[in-house]
């Protein structure tokens, strides 16, 4: 706009500009992506047995400022319906990258805790270092109940740390089944 508009119509043209913006901000989280198989394009998605999710599962908990100490066998998590979360910022709703930008630095800053506890561990050792199975991992390394052990930043209740005994790594998991189960009951 330049100076010599008259104001009245350089304010009708802010507000109609910023209506314009909000009016496309809330048309862009109405429209809800067709999966592939329902559009009618003649494809028939096949149903697949996921293991059942119990209520507190799916129910969201406080994340900011909490902490927790359970970490997951990872094959265990894997086999009842978990997948290994990418560790990267994917949101596509800008309005959830931070969200989302949150979820990946926590989980990274308690792997990197874990991955330094191991790193003490095995420079203290006069043995060569072996490789922690899942219950000495929680006992050597999180501690879980003393003052010592290491305390993870809680994720959100459709993800769980797990212990790659493979790697010798902290990983977290994802249940897309408490997402859905919690969108079904909403």
């Amino acid at each position: 706009m330049n100076r010599t508009c008259p104001p009245a119509v350089r304010s009708v043209a802010i507000r109609c500009g910023s209506f314009l913006f909000i009016g496309s901000v809330a048309l862009a989280g109405c429209f809800k992506p067709i999966p592939p198989g329902e559009a009618g394009d003649g494809l028939v998605v096949a149903e697949t047995s996921k293991p059942g999710v119990t209520a507190e599962q799916a129910t969201p908990r406080t994340t900011i400022d909490q902490k927790t100490q359970n970490v997951l066998v990872l094959a265990d998590a894997l086999s009842s319906g978990g997948e290994l979360a990418s560790g990267k910022v994917e949101a596509s709703n800008p309005l959830l990258v931070s969200a989302d930008a949150y979820r990946t630095s926590v989980a990274k800053l308690g792997a990197m805790a874990v991955e330094q506890a191991i790193q003490i561990r095995n420079a203290q050792s006069i043995q060569d270092p072996k490789p922690l199975p899942h219950a000495e991992f929680m006992s050597a390394i999180i501690k879980p109940g003393q003052p010592d052990g290491i305390q993870l930043p809680m994720l959100p209740y459709y993800q769980e740390y797990a212990w790659d005994e493979a790697s010798q790594k902290l990983v977290v998991v994802d249940f897309p089944a408490r997402v859905e189960e919690r969108e079904r009951n909403r």
